[in-house]
């Protein structure tokens, strides 16, 4: 049997532990949480199957060198003493991401070019040749993590983050991060045992999760590659059989709705649905929420409503008054979970939680808020037998940190009361830290996924795609894809360049 080693898959604050338990459930060994990020072991499989499989893994991480250091010359020393040559070649590229947490050590940038120091110095040194620099699309790619002098050197086996699925072809303003999105789908607890509704679900991300989730779909389907496959140790045959394994996959026998006021929101939507091949289980319409009636089925609502950062609404807490009207009075017996960001927008609401979660939509620190809903009042509800807190919902609670109270609530409108009758997507939009929309997927090879949710047919007609017909994307100038956050390079780091003429080496 293959030899197990190390694994860090990175996650979002407040959702390790719902990683952890989709690593146990995939067979992952020593399994242990830590501060935004699962550590386990396995073995190559395990490391294609994190990547392919994971839901809310944004990275997954082959540690290979565990360090102390408190200078930069330490830093530089210790990556000198790894034979390179065992994970690069001389004519590969290479790219260093750095994280740093501590005193000695105050600029990631800086981190990262000790580490290519050490690198270019040693292939230099042995063979004459240095490997060259590829911010946008490199063989390999280094993840450097220091916490005050304890430093972590690793693979990058994910390369461009595991959010960034491959279905969404357009997107709306501000959409909600696909990884956060799973994550609060399994943090309901929602299997796919009924009917799904997110009645504001703009670009359609939590739709689509939810689809994959009751499905059981890998997320890693629509994906393009992975940066394991450029490996020298890349075993295709192994990744092929993982990709196009669909034995557990499983029958979806009710339905997913969305709705949306914007009708652009749900033309995106729609689209972002067909390319997922997800038609014939989700459905979209428009409508306000305002308009929303008792569903037929037993259901269950995740939303994420605007709460005036990103994306406002004219008349913020009427909105989530008339949230808390639609479900008291349209939602009897179901239960509705709410992700917001600020306690004057929950207390509009009205309704009395039955857990709060607290989990961060971007650097926001929101919260998860569960509401089951039933006909007439809490007191009343309890005295028939009725529950409102498990005894596992309590727990959760004691463990998690309060809601902070006395947020600065910024107002978006000065003249409030002639929006009182504002819809619910009638938006300000503010643009700042936007995630980049996806590319659209053009596979040679791959038909297009079909209405009915079949997956992709290879042209031998067995009815899966096999990976080593199709080919990868590239940009249309054929230098592959560009990541913007590589060109952003702030001051100091300008003035260090500027100063140290030892990093000329990367201009090459």
């Amino acid at each position: 049997m293959e030899q197990e080693f190390e694994l860090i898959a990175k996650t979002f604050m407040g959702l390790e532990p719902v990683l952890a338990k989709e690593l146990t459930q995939l067979g992952a060994n020593n399994v242990q949480i830590g501060r935004r990020m699962v550590s386990f072991t396995g073995n190559k499989e395990m490391m294609y199957r994190a990547n392919f499989q994971l839901h809310t893994a944004i990275r997954i991480l082959k540690p290979i060198r565990h360090f102390k250091a408190k200078s930069a010359d330490d830093v530089y020393e210790e990556i000198k003493k790894i034979d390179w040559l065992d994970y690069l070649e001389p004519d590969k590229t290479f790219a260093v991401d750095a994280v740093v947490f501590s005193e000695e050590f105050r600029h990631s940038k800086f981190v990262s070019y000790k580490v290519k120091d050490a690198i270019v110095d040693q292939f230099r040194e042995k063979t004459g040749k240095r490997p060259n620099i590829s911010v946008a699309n490199p063989d390999i790619r280094l993840n450097i993590h220091i916490a005050e002098d304890h430093c972590t050197l690793s693979l990058d086996s994910s390369g461009e983050s595991l959010h960034r699925r491959g279905y969404r072809q357009e997107s709306v303003e501000a959409p909600l991060n696909e990884v956060l999105a799973a994550g609060m789908i399994l943090m309901s607890g929602w299997q796919g045992d009924t009917d799904f509704i997110d009645p504001m679900c703009g670009s359609g991300t939590i739709l689509i999760e939810a689809a994959l989730i009751a499905r059981n779909m890998a997320p890693g389907l629509f994906r393009k590659e992975y940066a394991f496959e450029k490996w020298a140790d890349f075993d295709a045959d192994l990744f092929d059989e993982i990709y196009n394994d669909d034995s557990q996959e499983r029958e979806f026998k009710y339905h997913i709705y969305g709705y949306d006021i914007d009708m652009k929101a749900v033309n995106t939507a729609r689209m972002n649905v067909k390319a997922a091949g997800l038609s014939s289980t989700i459905t979209i319409e428009q409508q306000d929420f305002k308009d929303f009636v008792q569903p037929k089925n037993k259901s269950i609502i995740i939303t994420n409503p605007p709460y005036g950062e990103r994306i406002s609404t004219p008349d913020l807490l009427g909105t989530y008054k008339m949230i808390g009207e639609r479900l008291k009075h349209q939602f009897l017996n179901n239960d509705a979970w709410i992700l917001s960001y600020r306690e004057e927008c929950f207390e509009q609401i009205g309704l009395k939680p039955s857990i709060k979660i607290p989990l961060f939509n971007g650097s926001l620190e929101c919260e998860f808020r569960k509401y089951q809903i039933f006909d007439g009042k809490l007191k009343d509800f309890r005295h028939e037998g009725g529950i409102v807190k498990t005894e596992d919902e309590k727990r959760q609670m004691a463990e998690k940190h309060r809601f902070k109270k006395n947020r600065e609530f910024k107002q978006r409108l000065e003249e409030k009361e002639q929006n009182e009758e504002a819809d619910i997507r009638t938006f300000t939009f503010h643009r700042h830290d936007l995630e980049k929309p996806e590319r659209k997927p053009r596979r040679e090879d791959r038909q297009e996924r079909k209405d009915d949710g079949k997956r992709f047919e290879r042209k031998d007609g067995k009815g899966h795609f096999d990976r080593k017909d199709g080919k990868r994307f590239n940009r249309k100038d054929g230098k592959g894809r560009f990541d913007r956050n590589d060109r952003k390079t702030d001051k100091a780091v300008r003035k260090f360049e500027k100063s140290k003429r030892r990093f000329d080496d990367d201009e090459d």
